[in-house]
Formats: C-alpha cells, sequence, structure tokens
C-alpha cells in the first residue's frame, strides 16, 4: 500500500512529470512552427519564381480582376483609403506576385486575401501573372488619402534614413520589382502595416526591417506614411519578357 506521504509524492512527481512533457511537447510545436513557416516561405518562393516566368495575360488580368479584386480595391484599383483598403494601380509586377504567393500559402496574414486565393480561378501561378500584368499597366490612382501634414517634415526626415536605400529616393520600389513601391498609397493603410510590420504581424519581411518599425515612435510612422501618401504619380517596370 502506498501511504500518504507517497502518495502526496508519487503525485507531485506526476505533476512535475506532466509539466516537462507538456513544456517538451511546446518545444516541438514550436520547432514544427518554424520548419512548416520555413516551407511556406521555400514555397512562396518557387511559386513567385515560376509565375515570373509564364507568358502574362493582359487582357485576363483585366477579366479576373473584375471578377475577382474590384469588389474591395475598386473598378481602377484605387483601394479604398477610409477602409485601409489599399490601391494595387501601378504597383509592381514582381511584388504583386510574390504578396499573391505569400497569401496562398498562408505566409502573410489577411483573412480575406486568403478567401480570395483559395478560389480556383485565382489560385494559379498563371493567374497571379496575368493579375499583376494588368495591375502594373494600370495608371496611377487618383484621390489617394493623406494625413494631415502635422510631422511631415519628420516623415521625410525618416524615410531617408530607414526607407530609402532600398525603396529609392522616389520610393517607386527597386527594378527588380521584388520592394514594392510606396508611391500612390492611401495613408491610413500604410499606417497600418507599419503598425502591423512592427508588432511582428507579417511573416513574409526580414527581420531587419520589422527591427526598424518597432524602433519608430508613434508620430514617426505617422509622418512617414502621410510623406509617402504625397509621393504620387507613374512607377516604370520592367516590360515582360516574351
Amino acid at each position: 500500500m502506498i501511504g500518504p506521504r507517497a502518495g502526496v509524492i508519487a503525485s507531485m512527481n506526476t505533476s512535475g512529470m506532466k509539466k516537462r512533457l507538456l513544456a517538451l511537447m511546446f518545444s516541438a510545436a514550436m520547432l514544427t512552427a518554424g520548419s512548416v513557416a520555413s516551407a511556406a516561405a521555400d514555397r512562396v518562393v518557387d511559386l513567385t519564381m515560376d509565375a515570373l516566368d509564364l507568358k502574362a495575360d493582359v487582357q485576363r488580368g483585366a477579366a479576373l480582376y473584375s471578377e475577382q479584386c474590384a469588389g474591395c480595391h475598386g473598378r481602377e484599383a484605387q483601394g479604398a483609403g477610409q477602409h485601409d483598403v489599399p490601391a494595387l494601380a501601378s504597383q509592381r509586377r514582381a511584388y504583386v506576385i510574390r504578396q499573391l504567393a505569400a497569401f496562398s500559402e498562408r505566409d502573410r496574414i489577411a483573412t480575406q486575401m486568403h478567401r480570395v486565393v483559395s478560389r480556383e480561378a485565382v489560385s494559379q501561378p498563371q493567374s497571379w501573372a496575368d493579375l499583376a500584368l494588368y495591375l502594373n499597366k494600370l495608371p496611377p490612382p487618383k484621390g489617394v488619402h493623406t494625413g494631415d501634414g502635422k510631422y511631415l517634415s519628420l516623415g521625410e526626415a525618416s524615410y531617408e534614413q530607414f526607407c530609402s536605400s532600398c525603396h529609392e529616393e522616389d520610393a517607386r520600389g527597386d527594378d527588380d520589382g521584388f520592394v514594392p513601391s510606396l508611391r500612390n498609397q492611401h495613408y491610413r493603410y500604410l499606417v497600418k502595416e507599419m503598425r502591423n510590420l512592427a508588432a511582428g504581424h507579417r511573416f513574409n519581411v526580414d527581420e531587419d526591417l520589422a527591427r526598424s518599425f518597432r524602433n519608430l515612435q508613434a508620430n514617426e510612422m505617422d509622418g512617414l506614411a502621410d510623406y509617402l501618401s504625397r509621393m504620387q504619380g507613374p512607377v516604370r517596370d520592367r516590360a515582360p519578357e516574351e
């Protein structure tokens, strides 16, 4: 028979074993999550390159956009500043494709976009290539929402210090297209995404970028978004190879 003291010790040992087992299970889950995230990121790269190798059809892209995207992003891909919906017109082709691949692989979080890319018509690299070419050829949106100008000079200084080396001095993005254009974008959407980056809610970005945003004060983010929202005009992109 087990006496009272032995029973307490056995109970303590059982409890300790359970805690140890739970800790091991948690560690294993974290390692698995890291592996899954890494695998998803690898698939995003592969899918992006596959899509860029395809011959895109701008007319099919226009039809796809009208059917699948215009309801949220607007008939001319101008977005909706008051609802934090981004403008897509004139965005870089490679960047659009990469984001669609990221949404498809859950490497970027956005529930509505997950629903969109799960539809058969928008689930394949060919569709992403077609959509991206159509969007890139659209003229930049008109009537982009801007901030109140209060921290505009602070935003300009922040952009020159933290952003211009990658996004170029006029925020057009890089010539390969994987670094997005930040021009022609709504103020509120820019603020929201900066906060998401700082909070670690964007998985498909470089950690150094996320760290930079964590070091920014709220007024610096506001000023930066305001400054960018006022940078408007067309973005030149490389023509897709035939």
